[in-house]
Parts: C-alpha cells; structure tokens; sequence
C-alpha cells in the first residue's frame, strides 16, 4: 500500500537550488526593472509599457505580463511612494497568485492497492529520458523502489538511453525490441512489478510517431493498458517541457493536456534560459500544477517545484503575502 501524490522530501536548501537555477532570469528581470525606474519620479504609462515588455522578454507570455500590469497598475494606486522595489514585490505577489492557482487543482491524496503508475509524455528532445532517470533517483532516495518501463519503442536507442540512466539511478527497466507493441512492453513491466513488488512504475512513451493523430492514440492506449492491469492508472501524467523552447513549447503542451490527461508538468534545463518567466506562463496557460524542475545536468539535479521558492529566488527582497 502506498500514497498517490505524495509530497516528496524537500531538499535542504531548496531556496538556494532555485536561485542558482533562475540566476539568469534573476539577473535580466530585476536588472532591466532597476534600469526602467532608475532616475524616474513618477510612475509614467511608458514607464509600465516599457515593463511590460521586460516581464514579456522573461518569457511569461504577452496575456499573464498583461494580467499582471494590471495589478501593478492597481497596487501603485494604493502606494505612497512607489518605487522599484515596490514594483517587484507586486509582480512577485502575482506571479505567486498564479502558480498557486495551478497547484490549487492537484488532485487529492489516494491510497492505492498496488503500483502508482507515472506515465510521462513530450516530444523528443525535451529531456525526458533524462528526466526519468532523474525523478527514478529521487523516488528510490525517499525509500520507493521504482522499475523504468521502456515503452517509446519507435525512436532509435530509446530504450538503450534509458537503461543509461536506470543503472546510474538504480533501476531496473523493462523493454522490448524496437518497434514493438508500446502496450506490450507497459503490460509485461506492469506485471513484473506486482511480481517483484515495486511500488513505483515510471512509464517512457514515444515524443514522435508519423503523425500527431497517430502518437495520441498510442497514448490512449497505453492509458487503456495501465487502467486494466492496475485501479486507477496511470495515476500521475508528467508532461516534460524543455524551458529553453519557452513559449515555443506551449502549443505542443497544450495538445498533450488535452489528450494525455496530464496531471502536472516537468520542466527540465530551467538553469539554462534567462527566460524562466516561463514557468508563470505555463501555470497560467494550462492551469496544471509544476510537480519538478530541472536544475541542472547531474543526476540529482531535479527538484520538487515550490512556488513560495520560486518567486522568493526571482525576488530576494521581497517577503511574499
């Protein structure tokens, strides 16, 4: 017996893993507000045009930057003296709104008869073989065992790759040849961990079959496939976005939520873009909540995503309402 959706273990110094993954955004963001307010006595309409622009160049997307102006907006009317840092706090307030929000519709804590089955999904090349290797490592370090199913058996070395990862993280995968059944493998996986007794089943699926219509109904299937074997399942979808693509990646996410059933989101390579307003912009967009980040390339490089830490490190002289 176990719990579905159970919170993991915070890292020790989770504010300081989250600042060092958004110094880039940090530094862009505050750096270009500071710049907007510097010398400025009164708060101007191309003074807030021209942040609106800087929260835009973040990556949190032309409707959340305009959603949050407005506030701003709204707030500097009830301030005195209002002046950057004032400013920050109440940008820093909204976005905190907003990832609340997403995180407001997480489903609520189930006890479950056998295996949590966590089917991941996303196009290729976002990470998430590494991803899986990474969430594997983090689920065995809070004392789950967790097997790795090889289910993307279209794309080349798929399965090669992801028994990489599952020997550096400890886990055993289960695969098949390339090119079969995506079903097949998810059945012999899920049976061979009620078998062994895992309590963890950590899904691969394909990022890319010949064509959209194709890869989503393979994905309907293996769903059919886990609900048959296990009550319930899969009972997390984990959609893996790369950070880098931003706003690239949002048309492509909106399709896999709204056939995948996605649960919450991975966003992996978060250290690598001065664009991290992304995260805000994808809460907002899907209104699923971020379950994990990616904040960096080892193999415990991968953290469970806390909004309060989030905005905290965009913002460090703000204490967040």
């Amino acid at each position: 017996m176990q719990t579905l959706f159970e919170t993991p273990t915070k890292q020790s110094g989770l504010f300081g893993r989250f600042k060092q993954a958004v110094s880039k955004t940090r530094v862009a963001l505050t750096g270009q507000i500071g710049d907007i307010f510097k010398g400025q006595a009164e708060i101007s309409p191309d003074l807030l045009e021209d942040l609106e622009m800087t929260l835009i160049e973040a990556d949190l997307g032309v409707q959340t930057a305009n959603e949050i102006i407005d506030d701003v907006r709204s707030g500097l009317a009830r301030e005195d003296q209002p002046d950057a840092i004032v400013i920050q706090g109440l940008i820093a307030d909204r976005m905190l709104d907003i990832l609340r929000l997403a995180e407001s519709g997480s489903p609520q804590e189930t006890v479950l008869p056998g295996p949590e089955v966590i089917l991941t999904v996303g196009v290729n090349g976002v990470g998430k073989t590494t991803t899986i290797g990474k969430l594997g490592q983090r689920l065995r370090a809070d004392g789950r065992s967790v097997l790795l199913c090889a289910g993307d058996t279209f794309r080349a070395a798929a399965a090669e790759q992801l028994e990489i990862w599952g020997e550096r993280a400890g886990c055993p995968v289960i695969r098949q040849q390339a090119g079969s059944d995506p079903s097949a493998v998810l059945y012999d996986a899920l049976e061979a961990a009620k078998a062994r007794n895992f309590d963890t089943v950590i899904v691969d699926t394909a990022g890319r079959l010949h064509n959209k219509a194709g890869l989503m109904a393979e994905l309907k299937k293996i769903r059919r496939t886990a609900g048959r074997l296990v009550p319930g399942a899969p009972h997390q979808v984990l959609l893996v976005m790369d950070a880098v693509t931003g706003q690239n990646g949002l048309e492509q996410a909106r399709q896999f939520t709204a056939t995948a059933g996605v649960t919450g989101l991975v966003l992996a390579k978060l250290d690598g873009t001065a664009k991290g307003g992304i995260v805000v912009a994808i809460a907002r967009e899907l209104g699923v909540p971020i379950r994990w980040v990616g904040v960096g390339e080892r193999i415990d490089d991968l953290v469970s995503f806390d909004a309060d830490s989030f905005v905290r490190s965009l913002f460090e002289t703000r204490e967040l309402q």
